[in-house]
């Protein structure tokens, strides 16, 4: 049990559902990135929160998990692949640290998949691309901020 003492709902609008996005093409930009420990304990992955920075759906989320080290060498290379697609598309070709990815806004593609525990459909993370390339400018190395291009 947990003290809910003076907690009031009338107080406080609910959180409203979200359906997954639409399958499409969104610019967003790295929000927040933790390694993991696998729940089989037989590797890590690196968990990227996405938010969309523009269009009708701002402000949403989507997650990517990057299992970079594992015992499966196949799904090593699938996600040190999909991590340098990431880097060129931030234009961060040798990253320290995580954190060197976040606020940098990118073109991501977006699925729709069937989970297989529920059978509720979930997004999924399926490319990256820079947003300058598509937009058919060169890409620039970007400058050192804190503060998202998006909040500025």
């Amino acid at each position: 049990m947990a003290n809910l003492n003076g907690f009031n709902a009338h107080e406080v609008e609910p959180n409203a559902a979200f359906d997954p996005l639409p399958a499409g093409k969104y610019i967003a930009a790295i929000t927040a990135s933790e390694m993991k420990q696998t729940k089989n304990g037989d590797g890590s992955y690196l968990e990227l929160t996405f938010e969309v920075v523009d269009g009708e759906f701002r402000g949403r989320k989507v997650w990517d998990r990057l299992c970079i080290n594992h015992t499966n060498a196949t799904t090593v290379k699938i996600a040190r692949g999909n991590l340098s697609a990431i880097c060129r598309a931030t234009g961060v070709m040798q990253p320290r640290d995580s954190v060197e990815l976040h606020n940098i806004p990118i073109l991501i593609t977006v699925k729709c998949k069937k989970r297989q525990d529920t059978g509720d459909l979930a997004n999924e993370v399926k490319g990256y691309e820079s947003k300058a390339v598509v937009a058919g400018q060169p890409q620039q190395a970007p400058a050192a901020s804190t503060t998202p291009p998006w909040k500025r």
